[in-house]
């Protein structure tokens, strides 16, 4: 009789039951084994932060429920390597075959490429999938065999490969656990916060595939109509907010694009401007992030552009990077979107171009010091994503907005946030200002302040720099840069 197939399914970045590959393909197995290994010290800088500890412990919490639900349950198990620990449960299991969907952090690159040769060679069948992704980084290249580096010819190319890809389906029940393997409790991974900052977080989110899909549905059903106009109004709940569910896994692009499909009975163009092409680009520039960071793994930390490399940054910032994260920079709506980070969890988009330019053109600070503090705050953390958005916003990325450009906030805020609602919301203490004046109280009337109970420099900050000079001095300094021979390649 041939011995029982046990298969351990290593779940990482896919925290959901449907179309999820490498649990499809565990199903046949006579026991399987559902398993999340918290070994932090892997991914070393790049272990979640407070942020996405958060929404972790909770997605870990859902998904454990959905696994229940089906006659299984969720193993956690903790350790300083994943090699270690999966060695463990494999002697405890008595497994015979690992599976797990595919990661695409350099550092995740590196250790299950060698996790997966070493399980070879214990005589261990391994199988490894793709369910984060439309398409894997190394299949799309350019007709001279080089990744791309400008996004509309990524995205025309992903479009022609085929995004209406077929879904694995949901489990109705699973195969029974191996007896005997222990599993920790999900608090014992120690991942909310000791002082709860989180507060707010309970009333805005719901993690887990659950979530997923009830946020999922109430974007496309409600606000899918007026995206194309109010995806820039920061104000306006038109935008998804479904990174941290594709982050983590609860819901996938294959899927979402699915639903669209379903909804609107078209593939979107590739340069459409259409609310359904305009949200289908945008899982477009989460693929296009993945195709970086996978095609050059340096830009998690250093500029793709090597001029940058040698900027002129300013050389004592701590005060001002200070300001800029408690949201006490005077300028309101870079503070009401540091605010909004901070409470939230979460940025608007077009908020997070502001609050970046303004670091680093404005204030001259280092792009990497703004990723860092996203990663920590962001619960939608993503290094691919976090990595592009600020190299872009810096200029010195992959399809850069062109590095001279400075986004003034005072003409944005009159532009996208007209009547101020935004940053009455999260600068309450403007509240009172007329509209003329909400994005630059700096030039408001002795009397309309006193009006407001508005006093600069007491209830809310002078700027910490004057908006025009430090733009004028950036220019100056991008000049420098442009003007300096192009470094070698490393």
């Amino acid at each position: 009789m041939p011995p029982q197939q046990t298969t351990l399914v290593w779940l990482r970045q896919d925290l959901r039951l449907a179309d999820n590959p490498a649990l499809a393909a565990g199903l046949a197995s006579e026991r399987l084994l559902p398993v999340y290994l918290h070994t932090p010290s892997e991914a070393a800088e790049w272990a979640p932060g407070s942020a996405s500890r958060w929404w972790l412990h909770h997605s870990l919490t859902a998904l454990d429920r959905d696994l229940r639900a089906l006659g299984s349950g969720l193993c956690i198990r903790r350790g300083e390597t994943a090699a270690a620990v999966l060695a463990e449960l494999i002697g405890e299991s008595g497994a015979n075959r690992v599976l797990w969907n595919r990661c695409y952090e350099p550092w995740a690159i590196t250790r299950d490429r060698a996790l997966k040769a070493d399980l070879r060679v214990r005589g261990i069948r391994v199988a490894t999938t793709n369910s984060a992704l439309l398409h894997e980084p190394w299949s799309l290249l350019k007709s001279d065999g080089t990744p791309f580096r400008v996004f509309t010819p990524f995205w025309r190319a992903a479009l022609r490969r085929g995004v209406d890809q077929d879904l694995f389906p949901t489990p109705t029940a699973l195969p029974p656990p191996p007896a005997g393997v222990a599993s920790l409790s999900i608090e014992a991974l120690d991942l909310l916060p000791k002082v709860p900052w989180d507060r707010q977080f309970y009333h805005l989110w719901q993690p887990g595939e659950p979530g997923a899909w009830k946020a999922a549905t109430a974007f496309l059903g409600e606000h899918l109509l007026g995206y194309a106009l109010g995806r820039d109004r920061p104000a306006d709940a038109v935008t998804s907010r479904l990174s941290p569910h594709l982050h983590f896994g609860e819901i996938g692009p294959r899927q979402l694009l699915r639903a669209l499909l379903q909804l609107t009975g078209i593939i979107p163009e590739a340069v459409g401007q259409g609310s359904a092409a305009r949200f289908a680009a945008e899982l477009g520039w989460r693929e296009f992030a993945y195709h970086l960071l996978y095609h050059f793994p340096q830009t998690a930390e250093h500029p793709l552009d090597r001029r940058f490399a040698a900027f002129p940054w300013a050389a004592d910032y701590q005060p001002a990077l200070r300001a800029w994260q408690q949201g006490r920079t005077g300028i309101p709506l870079v503070d009401a979107g540091m605010r909004q980070l901070w409470s939230t969890g979460w940025m608007h988009n077009r908020v997070r171009m502001i609050v970046g330019s303004f670091l680093t053109k404005n204030l001259l600070i280092p792009w990497q010091a703004g990723a860092r503090w996203f990663w920590d705050t962001l619960v939608d953390a993503d290094l691919a994503s976090n990595s592009l958005g600020w190299q872009w916003t810096a200029g010195c990325g992959a399809d850069a907005a062109p590095y001279f450009r400075v986004f003034n906030p005072v003409l944005q805020g009159e532009r996208f946030d007209p009547e101020g609602a935004y940053v009455k919301t999260y600068v309450p203490e403007l509240g009172g200002l007329v509209r003329q004046f909400i994005h630059r109280p700096w030039e408001a009337p002795a009397h309309l302040l006193e009006a407001a109970d508005i006093r600069l420099g007491e209830t809310y900050p002078r700027p910490i720099v004057d908006l025009k000079v430090s733009r004028e001095q950036a220019l100056e300094r991008f000049g420098r840069m442009r003007a300096a021979p192009q470094p070698p390649s490393p």
